[in-house]
């Protein structure tokens, strides 16, 4: 049997691949939900939305400091651990949960299996980049989704369980993106044409709750909107609307909107001609949707796609983020997929049905 365990949204769509190869290929499995950012009851419309079966544990844990929020996962993982003895844990990404899930197993004495292992920013002042390199030094199997993940891995000593399997979140693009084709009405919402709009994204801690960066951030969206004279929708996270509002601060020429269900956002990410975000994730959906991207950060976990040149780094600088705009926008979307031929979920329960 094998524990999938996870507690954000991000998770959920980059498991739903794993999750779909369990049930096609009838592995005994079950979902923990530790309820990391949302309550299970309100992630529960997102499971039924992407057409995945419910969680059969939810702990409920809620925000908090990370000392408390992880030792609370811990905690409640460890005792459903207990009480079922799964063969394996499934962990995937950065988070504390991942961490938190990843240690508990690990300390029973059960198969730990990290899913986007080996990724790294090399700034050890993003919480994320503790958390995946902790999960990763205590991982049984590790799933490395390039060979330059691979290679991080073996630059730490980490040798023993790795395998290159492909980025799951070309499976969950792939897989998904056909559900929003049958269920989002995104377009006609807001009354926006393919490749006639831009979009934008922005929730990291360093980017929006630091004033004079989330000043530059909207100042240069509202340069790229003043630049190229096309609509820019920009969902904003509830934590950044609350910055902008405590900083009192605006994006005059930018389509502020409430943040956007996943399938929603999937079909405008698909049909944007430009892409502007501080988020690990959207930067390898924009590469595997052929969608030109710029980055809000001085880094990336992500290189695969500034080596292919889907991405390019500019930081919160205004100036800059409309330089690097101007480059993408005449980028031609001829660059491959570094991510994966979407057969990632199926290849990773393949692996676990063997050594289990």
């Amino acid at each position: 049997m094998i524990a999938i365990v996870l507690g954000t949204r991000p998770e959920i769509i980059k498991m739903s691949p794993i999750i779909r190869a369990c049930q096609e290929m009838q592995e005994d499995h079950y979902i923990l939900h530790t309820g990391q950012h949302y309550s299970y009851s309100m992630d529960k419309i997102f499971f039924e939305e992407l057409e995945l079966p419910e969680a059969k544990y939810n702990l409920e844990v809620g925000s908090g400091l990370h000392a408390e929020q992880t030792g609370k996962i811990m905690a409640g993982v460890e005792k459903v651990l207990i009480k079922d003895r799964p063969q394996a844990v499934l962990v995937q990404g950065d988070t504390n949960t991942v961490m938190a899930a990843a240690l508990a197993a690990c300390k029973l004495g059960i198969k730990v299996g990290h899913v986007e292992a080996g990724l790294r920013s090399y700034d050890r002042t993003m919480p994320e980049e503790i958390n995946r390199v902790v999960a990763d030094h205590v991982s049984d199997y590790l799933y490395a989704p390039t060979s330059l993940a691979k290679a991080n891995l073996l630059s730490e000593g980490v040798r023993k369980g790795v395998l290159v399997t492909g980025n799951t979140v070309v499976d969950a693009v792939h897989q998904n993106r056909r559900i929003a084709m049958r269920k989002s009405k995104a377009l006609q919402a807001f009354d926006l044409q393919p490749g006639q709009f831009m979009l934008a994204t922005a929730h990291r801690a360093e980017n929006v709750d630091d004033p004079r960066r989330l000043r530059n951030l909207l100042s240069g969206l509202d340069k790229v909107t003043e630049e190229f004279g096309l609509p820019l929708v920009f969902p904003a996270h509830p934590r950044t609307r609350n910055r902008m509002k405590e900083f009192n601060l605006h994006a005059e020429k930018v389509l502020v909107t409430d943040p956007i269900g996943y399938l929603d956002f999937l079909q405008l990410q698909s049909s944007a001609r430009l892409i502007l975000t501080d988020s690990g994730g959207i930067q390898e959906e924009a590469c595997i949707l052929k969608v030109p991207c710029v980055t809000l950060r001085e880094n990336t976990e992500r290189p695969e796609t500034l080596e292919v040149g889907s991405n390019m780094l500019a930081g919160t600088d205004p100036a800059r983020i409309l330089k690097a705009a101007r480059l993408m926008m005449k980028e031609r979307r001829t660059w491959r997929n570094p991510f994966g031929n979407g057969r990632t979920g199926k290849r990773i329960v393949e692996h676990l049905q063997k050594k289990l």
